[in-house]
């Protein structure tokens, strides 16, 4: 017999175990050490016999183990002592012989038993008691093979053994690689819809990876809000362009031995493309590590990916590949029905991609696929709109082992891209014969597509109705789901990959969870993941929220529960989209017509979900609804089981009448405190009262671990999320069911004060990465001087939820409830809320209140809020409290008012004057904020959802023309020593968000005077509003005079921006100094000024929302930044241009239509770019403007604008004539909305300001008078390491601040023996 272990049960893993342990021993008998309980399988219609050994463990993964050893593979059959005179036989038994699960992991029974006369159902013996520590001798007689008709070989030290082999390659044949020692990384730049900061994540956990194999890494990435940037992370780090001619100079200057492009999404890979096809890489002598060359193009090209998928026999769709619209036609002509779906080539988030239900809709999706696409190719097929759509997450090493590490489910059908669908893990409708169809289709395309050092997600569609199956897509890489997959399984996927890549097998890098398993072992859960995509249309009027192929959802939330509903209520709460979970919070309680049911359960939208709740309660059924969205049976199946327990709920006449069993049940459905109050809102319930009377009953979460094995062996890192779940019967009197409440927290350090840092959430405009950023470096800081630290997040796309980032994870929503939960575990010291965001600032009133309340005090909990108190934050949001600390400083402040309704509104306006700045206040990324301009678009503001929901007043500002703004980081510790980190200068004019400005490092034109000010006032008023940590103010400087627009005691979004442009950890010294550490302790007591200019460039999303205008405003539209560092200005800027994706020309025209009040400051402008030798084209008005100004008529060129004459500018957009494009418009929403849409789409760097204009003149002007350089960010900050260690010092000054340790006691004097007698 031959034992099968837990690392041979992953594809590769049964043939790499075999090898180690027979090239181990000698002979043909071989001693294994027995696990401590068996598993025992016996034969079902031969001698034939096997026997699997696994340690104790949940029953869950023991049939998932089973589900690796079964069906559509086959057993090769042996001979026994009683067959010795027969030859080896190599008959397969057949899939008969299998063991059927039907959902492998989420606890299934085993079915269909083989059809054998002479099969005895008690050979079938499971034996679970504990077996004593013994050896055995093993003889090997059989190995299961995972891969289907795979050839016998010979194994060199068994010649009478056939054995058929996983591997392309063994051990001994597989080609050895030259040495390494340097590896170029290229990250993912910006973030961006489709490519948001799952790569930050999986770029970081590389970069660690590969130095901890020794290997040096050099990092390029123009993103300074990443981790992965920091210079700590890798040994060269370029903040740079990432476009060839740039990586080609890094390459020249760092001469790397390979190139690994398989951690930055679609930008990465498309890099390595070019960089190859180019000739760069073997010029230089670099090679493709992770994915090479054939592998990305088989993966990436639509056609090359077709016919790899049709020599191995995989279905896909009908569909033809064209490279230009006419080619686009006749394929759908030969598919021959609409719709149609356009999927571009070398794109990420299904950029450019559509469904087309008509022909007019076809030629404008086609020819925006083929612009999008970067070689010019779409793939045009068959609508397969309805099937059921799943991912799978596959890792496969050089050795050819394969394993897959996680099965995804999207809840909605096909036609939604997979970002913007509901998803669930594992795979919850699949039969056991589907999911394995599936398994064994994706390690087929893997090894077909070659690649064969990492991993990648495949996704493929199952018609519902007759089970067949195609693949959809490979990506040849680690994908935006990768990070999913691993936060989902605790499977780290980059940083396995990575070390694949170098030329590590699976079976040789031990699971960091475990330590006992190695990377072989697939992951088995023993719980259920849900994740709902974050979307962002309200700040993009005029654009469609219809989902389809392209992705448009800007961030994500993952929840984690025992089962299904669990999870799915607790993902909804962690949107923070103002729900409480799936109904019971008085939102979606309109009324609707059946029709008008029907069509928003047709139309994917984000809010499609709750209306299958409203569906359900106007009495239509599970399979109407089914049949109308295209959702699974099953999942609605569960939500009406949620609907039927609200509805009970709501006829409970008072809080008091639900009992400890009901309770418990309504708990594991996954109802929030908040949805029970609301049902019983009618007998005075509220949050608090449900939450005491639940802890009266004994119902408290209990927190349980994710461990990669479902509890099969122990982790040893808390990666936590919680369920109500009880491990006990439940007697008459149910107090066994409150005994059986256990948590799998480990215990902490007593030594130790711990830390709890409340992450950001999910990521969304105004509230991304940046905010992950400062939380991680709190962890990294804090951990640093000896502190236990707990982080508390949802976010499955950041580091901050890596679970080797912070002492303890916790995956749970970041509402008041489950924060409160994981305190009365916890009990830390100290708990931060100024790091994430705007989510855990609007806890901190309501934690404040818990924390001092008689509660917290019976939970043990002695917390206190670390840094700036809540009531000073209050003070800087409360705009009459605010108002009257300026006063009393002499700070200047634009003429304000406040107003809760339109009458006060138009009260306020009229005396101020118009236009004004209107605003809701307690938002982030100026959500609702506008400049009106009448007294009509203010009453059209004051009726809008965001205010009228809104809970807080409205702010309303006199609007500064033509003024500069100014944003100030500070630091302040608790000795009042304030610290200014950084100066930021914004280019664009104030009435533009500060996100969507672009900025520099130090400034470049601010009057000094105002500087001067700035600075003082900023001191003045960090001390008198008693900030301790971080601080954001932001100033406004028009001519000489400064005023103050506002103040947020917090961190900011431009914290990263700010440290890696002075060369400064900032965010850890304010996590430190938060703690109790002093500036003067960590040495950092003065402004730091930088030799070199750091140019913050926005990265805007308007190529995703048709319809939008690109015209910037006060309210945040950016998903992401990038950064231009050089010594000067112009350079500066001109390579944040390029990260940008909008890089400036050299040369050609540039077309110039400007308001009325900048056309008289639009002369220097003009004559500049003519010196430049640009052609300049003005429309009518500018153009008289700047003849009347003394410009010659001759030298600037007349065009008409849209609608005025043929040809105008919109035909000059078309026809490629205009390389510039400066507007700046009178009023939001003028005429020129779709002229600005047409220089998008023709990929025309558009500028909306003239001050942004004047620098792209400058930058245009140092690139033509010098060479761009490219230098690491070590090199611009030589003294980083030693501020560091600076910090480091006073760090453990410090440690002992935050929970003092008892004085020692004075040592007791020895009594000292008497001398001895003489007597």
């Amino acid at each position: 017999m031959f034992v099968f272990t837990g690392a041979a049960t992953g594809a590769g893993g049964v043939a790499a175990t075999l090898r180690r342990r027979l090239e181990a021993t000698e002979g043909s008998g071989t001693s294994i050490s027995r696990g401590r309980c068996r598993l025992r399988m016996a034969s079902f219609t031969t001698a034939d016999y096997a026997q699997s050994v696994f340690p104790t463990g949940r029953l869950g993964h023991r049939r998932q183990m089973l589900s690796s050893l079964r069906s559509r593979s086959e057993w090769y059959g042996l001979p026994l002592p009683t067959q010795r005179a027969a030859p080896p036989s190599r008959r397969p038994l057949g899939a008969r012989h299998a063991l059927r699960m039907s959902r492998p992991g989420v606890g299934s029974d085993l079915e269909n038993p083989p059809d054998d006369s002479e099969f005895d159902p008690s050979e079938l013996d499971f034996m679970f008691q504990e077996q004593p520590e013994e050896e055995e001798e093993v003889n090997p007689k059989f190995v299961y093979d995972l891969a289907k008709d795979a050839p016998f070989v010979n194994e060199p030290d068994h010649p009478e053994l056939g054995f058929p082999t996983l591997f392309s390659k063994t051990y001994a044949e597989a080609a050895p690689r030259p040495p390494m020692r340097r590896i170029l990384v290229i990250g993912s730049g910006a973030i961006r819809i489709g490519q948001a900061c799952e790569f930050d994540y999986s770029g970081t956990q590389a970069c660690k990876a590969l130095r901890a194999e020794g290997y040096e890494v050099v990092l390029v990435n123009s993103n300074p809000a990443s981790i992965m940037t920091d210079p700590e992370i890798a040994d060269r780090t370029y903040i740079e362009p990432i476009t060839p001619e740039v990586v080609e100079m890094i390459i020249q200057r760092e001469k790397p031995d390979a190139l690994l492009p398989t951690m930055g999404g679609q930008t990465g890979l498309n890099m390595a493309m070019t960089l190859s096809k180019t000739g760069v890489l073997e010029r230089y002598n670099v090679r493709l590590i992770g994915a090479d060359l054939a592998a990305i193009t088989k993966g990436e090209d639509r056609l090359a990916f077709r016919e790899a998928m049709e020599r191995i026999g995989v279905k896909v769709c009908p569909s033809g590949i064209a490279r230009t619209v006419e080619e686009a036609r006749e394929v759908a002509s030969d598919i021959g029905s609409y719709p149609l779906i356009i999927r571009p080539a070398y794109t990420l988030g299904g950029t450019g991609g559509g469904i087309a239900y008509n022909r007019e809709e076809f030629d404008d999706i086609a020819q925006a696929g083929l612009e999008a696409s970067p070689v010019s190719q779409i793939l045009v097929e068959k609508s397969l709109l309805g099937w059921k759509e799943y991912e799978l997450e596959v890792v496969r090493d050089m050795m050819d082992n394969v394993v897959i590490i996680c099965s995804v489910e999207n809840v909605d059908p096909m036609g939604v891209h997979t970002g913007d669908s509901f998803t669930v893990a594992p795979t919850q409708t699949l039969t056991d014969v589907e999911y394995q169809e599936l398994r064994d289709m994706s390690i087929a395309i893997i090894r077909e597509i070659g690649v064969d050092t990492g991993g990648s997600n495949i996704q493929f569609a199952v018609c519902p109705r007759t089970g067949d199956t195609i693949v959809i897509e490979m990506n040849p890489r680690v994908s935006r789901s990768s990070a999913l997959a691993s936060k989902a399984t605790g499977y780290p996927i980059a940083k396995v990959a990575a070390k694949l890549a170098t030329g590590l097998s699976l079976t040789e890098i031990p699971n960091d969870i475990t330590r006992k398993t190695p990377a072989a072992f697939e992951p088995a859960l023993d719980y259920v993941v849900c994740k709902f995509p974050r979307f962002t249309f309200e700040k993009f009027p005029g654009s469609s929220d219809v989902l389809s192929t392209q992705m448009k959802s800007v961030g994500e939330a993952m929840s984690i529960g025992r089962s299904f509903v669990e999870s799915f209520q607790k993902g909804l709460r962690s949107l923070e989209i103002g729900r409480a979970g799936w109904g019971l919070d008085g939102k979606d309680e309109e009324p609707m017509t059946r029709a008008e049911l029907e069509a928003a359960l047709r139309v994917p939208r984000p809010n499609r979900i709750f209306k299958v709740r409203q569906a359900l309660k106007a009495g239509m059924s599970v399979l109407e609804i089914a049949d109308l969205s295209g959702y699974d049976p099953w999942y609605l199946y569960k939500m009406a089981d949620i609907l039927e327990l609200q509805e009970w709920l709501e006829r409970v006449p008072k809080l008091e009448e639900i009992d400890r069993e009901h309770m418990f049940f309504l708990k594991k459905f996954g109802l929030s405190d908040k949805q029970i109050a609301y049902a019983l809102r009618h007998s005075g319930a509220t949050e608090e009262k449900v939450r005491r009377y639940r802890k009266k009953l004994g119902i408290r979460p209990a927190f349980k671990r994710v461990d990669t094995c479902a509890g099969e062996f122990e982790a040893y890192t808390p990666y936590l999320y919680s369920a109500y779940e009880t491990s006990q019967a439940w007697d008459h009197k149910r107090d066994e069911m409150i005994k059986g409440i256990v948590s799998e927290v480990p215990p902490s350090d007593p030594n130790k004060a711990k830390v709890m840092i409340l992450g950001g959430g999910p990521n969304r405009i105004g509230q991304g990465i940046e905010f992950d950023y400062v939380c991680c470096h709190a962890c990294f800081a804090l951990r640093d001087a000896g502190y236990e630290t707990i982080m508390v997040n949802s976010n499955p796309e950041t580091v901050s939820t890596d679970y080797d980032t912070s002492d303890r994870l916790y995956f749970e929503p970041l509402t008041l409830e489950d924060v409160i939960a994981i305190l009365e575990v916890e009990k830390p010291d100290g708990i931060i809320v100024t790091f994430g965001g705007q989510t855990p600032l609007k806890l901190a009133v309501p934690l404040q209140k818990y924390l001092s309340s008689r509660e917290a005090r019976s939970a043990g909990v002695r917390t206190r809020i670390l840094g700036t108190s809540p009531d000073s934050i209050d003070t800087a949001e409360d705009r009459d409290r605010f108002q009257a600390i300026l006063r009393e400083l002499n700070i200047r402040q634009p003429a304000n008012g406040v107003a809760r309704s339109y009458a006060d509104a138009k009260r306020v306006a009229a005396k101020i004057g118009y236009p004004v700045v209107v605003r809701p206040s307690y938002v982030l990324g100026g959500r609702g904020m506008e400049i009106v301009y009448s007294e009509r678009e203010l009453e059209r503001y004051m009726s809008e959802e965001v205010v009228v929901e809104s809970e807080h007043p409205v702010l309303i500002d006199r609007f500064l023309i033509n003024a500069t703004e100014v944003d100030v980081d500070a630091l302040a510790d608790d000795t009042g020593r304030v610290v200014i980190a950084g100066l930021m200068e914004h280019i664009e004019q104030a009435g533009i968000h500060s996100g969507d400005s672009a900025c520099s490092i130090p400034a470049v034109s601010l009057p000094y005077e105002a500087q001067v000010q700035i600075r003082q006032w900023t001191v003045e008023l960090t001390r008198r509003l008693k900030v301790v940590g971080l601080i954001n103010i932001q100033w406004a400087v028009q001519g000489t005079d400064v005023y103050i627009l506002e103040a947020n005691p917090r961190a900011s979004r431009t914290v990263p921006y700010v440290s890696k442009a002075i060369g400064a950890p900032v965010a850890k010294i304010a996590a430190l100094v938060m703690a109790g550490a002093t500036l003067e302790e960590l040495g950092f007591t003065t402004e730091l000024l930088p030799r070199a200019i750091s140019v913050k460039e926005s990265v805007l999303p308007f190529d995703k929302f048709a319809g939008a205008d690109t015209l910037l405003s006060p309210e945040m539209r950016s998903t992401g930044e990038v950064m231009g560092t050089d010594y000067s200005f112009g350079a500066a800027y001109a390579k944040s241009q390029a990260a940008a994706g909008t890089p400036l020309p050299h040369h050609g025209t540039v077309l110039m239509s400007l308001r009325d009040a900048d056309k008289p400051n639009a002369l220097a402008l003009a004559r500049d770019f003519l010196d430049l030798g640009f052609k300049v084209l003005a429309t009518h008005g500018t153009r008289n403007a700047l003849v009347a100004a003394g410009i010659d008529p001759q030298s600037i060129h007349f065009i008409y604008k849209s609608g005025e004459g043929r040809p105008d500018v919109v035909d000059a957009f078309k026809n490629g004539d205009i390389h510039l494009f400066i507007i700046t418009p009178s009023l939001p929403g003028d005429s020129a909305r779709h002229v600005r849409r047409t220089a998008l789409m023709s990929k025309v760097p558009i500028i909306t300001t003239l001050a942004a204009a004047k620098a792209a003149a400058a930058a245009i002007r140092a690139m033509r008078s010098q060479a761009l350089e490219v230098k690491p960010i070590q090199e611009y900050h030589p003294r980083y390491d030693e501020l560091v260690v600076r910090i480091r010092e006073g760090m453990h000054n410090a440690k002992n601040k935050l929970r003092p340790q008892p004085a020692p006691q004075p040592a007791r004097k020895e009594r000292k023996a008497p001398a001895p007698s003489l007597v």
